[in-house]
């Protein structure tokens, strides 16, 4: 992998719903919003034991299908293109805002006036306490709101620290709302800010501390992972 692959890259936060995807990854987005589906539905659901044994033995076929095709390094996105298209891409396999991965809620975000704003819906399969999300998810989508308001400065970096604040339960099967927000910069060093409201009610707020990482790091984080998932692939030790 080389590492003039990130030059064209601007560092911007990026919404892979303002993306156009086509084709397979258009395919793979209505396959993970199914998984997500069955995923919430399978938490609570008192079918009968044919029923989920029927559902097993497909899912178990199905997935024995996929091994049969070579594997797509989750890192594509930045190592093949230096096009926002596939910087996208590479989001949109997100475990929090990633419509392309069944484990995302997904939460939804967007920047505006130097804020980050987002919104998103926790179902069944995210609850901690009784009808309420798990703390572990809320730091999570925190982490996530945070990355994307670092992101405006042009210079991202990695969570060095994340500090929550839980106010009131949040609420499953709920619009929640996030507001994230760069409080200032100190060299390399991002400090940020995000509030998580349901409705009216603040159930959380975060502080977030990140640090840049310049390009050639990066490249050198990227060509390590790539290596990696190439030998694990390919059944190597």
């Amino acid at each position: 992998m080389s590492r003039d692959k990130l030059e064209g890259i601007n560092w911007p936060h990026v919404e892979p719903l303002s993306m156009p995807i086509t084709g397979e990854w258009a395919q793979k987005r209505r396959l993970a919003a199914a998984m997500r589906t069955v995923i919430d539905r399978l938490v609570i659901t008192n079918a009968p034991e044919a029923k989920i044994r029927e559902a097993a033995d497909t899912l178990e076929a199905f997935a024995a299908s996929l091994a049969g095709y070579p594997s797509r390094s989750k890192l594509w996105g930045y190592a093949e293109s230096s096009t926002a298209g596939s910087v996208a891409a590479f989001f949109d396999l997100s475990p929090m805002i990633g419509l392309a991965n069944p484990l995302a809620p997904p939460i939804t975000l967007n920047a505006e006036g130097g804020r980050v704003r987002g919104h998103v819906v926790f179902g069944s399969a995210y609850e901690g306490p009784p009808g309420s999300v798990h703390g572990g998810f809320v730091a999570a989508a925190f982490d996530e709101v945070l990355g994307f308001a670092q992101s405006l400065t042009g210079s991202p970096g990695m969570t060095a620290r994340l500090t929550v604040h839980y106010r009131k339960p949040t609420p499953l099967h709920t619009e929640l709302s996030f507001e994230g927000w760069v409080e200032r910069v100190e060299g390399r060093k991002i400090f940020t800010r995000a509030e998580l409201r349901a409705g009216d009610t603040l159930t959380a707020d975060a502080e977030g501390l990140f640090v840049s990482i310049d390009r050639d790091r990066f490249n050198e984080l990227l060509e390590k992972q790539a290596e990696r998932e190439r030998r694990r692939s390919q059944g190597e030790a």
